[in-house]
């Protein structure tokens, strides 16, 4: 909890800073002037990015050995979403170092260099490691795991638009327009104009067609916009409710009754913060009418 100590609040900025200089290095080391050939003429790493990137390894693996440590429930921890995701900020490093001791060792594992280079790409999954320190970020993802049907049902909607405004374009564009011969050809199509992307690779050419696209964007408009609107207040709610509770556990703060030991009854001092804690979290559940089916789906 960052608010709980100084101590607490430096070592969360200290783990925010080491996530964002690895993805800063990685970005930078893909850029040709920072890379240095080897002897073969290929494109190397230069030395002082290795340096950042074994540093932030170094940090995420103490981190999570840090906190498996500590951890009452082994199964519980690993089932933790944000433990997870540290682990995989730090699996295809080791995986990486593996498959390149194979390789060297095993010319004719040579195709085993690919796997190791597409690990590597796998590092960009470390920004969602900025999930623990951010409230928007765990609330974007508590979203998505409680509104699956509301994203089903809008990919569904994409689905029946998608075939229906491909196959009609393909009828009325296939001996006019090179780009739409065929109905994978116009689903492409269909989808960049329903999700209203409108690359302008493939565009239709007569006024039947461009009628048809017409529809194809207005349609992509009111199906994307429905949905949304349930995602956007399940969002806000959880939102909301994390802050809530984050300002609850920031105000039952132990150490400032506790410096006159002497003068302070424990049982009653902790009493009076537990029922404090239980006050700000009995106001956190009283919601408005139209939230009242979203707790009762998520109790």
């Amino acid at each position: 909890n960052p608010g709980y100590s100084v101590l607490s609040r430096v070592f969360s900025i200290l783990s925010i800073l080491v996530v964002l200089g690895s993805i800063i290095t990685m970005c930078l080391n893909s850029l040709p002037d920072f890379q240095i050939p080897d002897s073969q003429g290929n494109p190397g790493e230069d030395p002082r990015f290795e340096i950042v990137e074994h540093f932030g390894i170094a940090w995420f693996t103490f981190e999570l050995v840090a906190r498996f440590a500590v951890a009452p429930d082994f199964l519980k921890f690993f089932k933790n979403a944000l433990n997870l995701i540290d682990l995989m900020s730090i699996v295809p490093f080791y995986i990486t170092l593996v498959v390149n001791l194979v390789v060297e060792s095993t010319p004719t594992l040579a195709n085993l260099g690919r796997v190791a280079q597409v690990l590597r790409l796998m590092r960009i999954f470390r920004i969602l490691k900025l999930a623990r320190h951010s409230t928007g970020l765990r609330s974007l993802g508590a979203t998505l795991k409680y509104s699956y049907k509301e994203v089903g049902l809008l990919l569904l909607y994409l689905s029946v638009g998608i075939s229906i405004f491909s196959v009609v374009a393909y009828t009325i564009e296939k001996e006019e327009n090179e780009g739409l011969t065929t109905i994978p050809a116009c689903w492409w199509w269909a989808t960049v104009s329903m999700t209203t992307v409108g690359y302008g690779d493939v565009v239709p050419g007569t006024t039947a067609g461009k009628l048809t696209a017409s529809a194809c964007i207005l349609a992509g408009i009111l199906v994307v916009v429905l949905p949304i609107t349930l995602i956007f207040n399940k969002f806000s709610h959880f939102y909301r409710r994390q802050k809530q509770l984050e300002s609850a556990m920031r105000s039952c703060d132990f150490g400032d009754g506790m410096k006159e030991v002497p003068s302070v009854n424990l049982r009653d001092y902790y009493a009076h913060k537990v029922k404090s804690l239980m006050a700000s979290l009995t106001n956190m559940s009283r919601s408005s009418p139209s939230e009242l089916s979203l707790n009762d789906s998520l109790h």
